[in-house]
């Protein structure tokens, strides 16, 4: 394996269960991200566990070649779609997990998000870079 496909090979995993992980405690703990759905959505319990049950399911997905690309589209579209509750905890300071955070913090998690989307669409890549004609 070359350097790269380890790179690549770890990285996959760290989203795998970073996902999960989140996922997971998106049901364990939903007050959390309930508080920082904006004002203007309806149903945010409902939008909270759909989230949950989104990066459950992407971050599985990612582990088998057959799910993977679907997988990392998926992810992909769940991050764009959760980056109004990362501006409005930016805008309106809200509390990470419950607990106050420096207001430079919050502003510096919205560019994670384009790294994640930036890390998911490399799995959108046939493996091996070869695109098959269909």
């Amino acid at each position: 394996m070359t350097k790269k496909q380890i790179f690549k090979l770890v990285l996959r995993w760290l989203l795998t269960v970073a996902m999960v992980a989140v996922g997971i405690t998106h049901f364990t703990q939903p007050e959390s991200f309930i508080a920082i759905v904006p004002e203007v959505l309806p149903f945010k319990r409902a939008l909270v566990y759909v989230s949950g049950v989104a990066e459950i399911a992407g971050g599985l997905g990612l582990i088998l070649p057959a799910t993977r690309r679907m997988a990392a589209w998926g992810l992909i579209a769940l991050y764009l779609a959760v980056f109004p509750a990362n501006i409005n905890m930016a805008i309106n300071h809200l509390p990470l997990n419950g607990r106050p955070v420096e207001p430079w913090m919050l502003w510096a998690r919205l560019p994670i998000q384009f790294l994640l989307i930036a890390a998911a669409y490399w799995y959108t890549r046939p493996e091996g870079g070869k695109v098959r004609a269909s």
